[in-house]
C-alpha cells in the first residue's frame, strides 16, 4: 500500500557530507511518523531519526549535532542531511512510515564513508 524510494546514498570521506532522500506514494493516509533506520553488516537495524506528522523530530545519540531530518511541503518526502560522516555511519540506510502499527519499509540506499 506504501512505497518508498531512498536515493543520495554514495561513497563519502570522512567529515564530509551525504543528503538522503526518500519519495513516498501509494496510499499513504494515516500515515503519522516518517524516518530512517540503518544497518551495518551483522548489525541490528537502529533507528537513525524520525518526523512525525506534526513535526516532532527524534534523534539516535550517536547522530545529534550532525544530523537534520526534515520533510517537504506535503509531506511525502523526507531528507535525511548528514553531515561530519564518520566511518562508523556506514550503513545501508532504509527509510520508514508507520501506520499504526504498521511499518513500512524502503529497500535501501549504501552510504560508505571512508577514514
Amino acid at each position: 500500500q506504501v512505497q518508498l524510494v531512498e536515493s543520495g546514498g554514495g561513497l563519502v570521506q570522512a567529515g564530509g557530507s551525504l543528503r538522503l532522500s526518500c519519495a513516498s506514494s501509494g496510499r499513504l493516509f494515516s500515515i503519522n511518523r516518517m524516518g530512517w533506520y540503518r544497518q551495518a553488516p551483522g548489525k541490528q537495524r537502529e533507528m537513525v531519526a524520525s518526523i512525525t506528522t506534526y513535526g516532532t523530530t527524534n534523534y539516535a545519540e550517536s547522530v545529534k549535532g550532525r544530523f537534520t531530518i526534515s520533510r517537504d511541503n506535503a509531506k511525502t518526502t523526507i531528507y535525511l542531511q548528514m553531515n561530519s560522516l564518520k566511518p562508523e555511519d556506514t550503513a545501508v540506510y532504509y527509510c520508514a512510515a508507520s501506520r499504526g502499527p504498521t511499518t513500512y519499509w524502503g529497500q535501501g540506499t549504501q552510504v560508505t564513508v571512508s577514514s
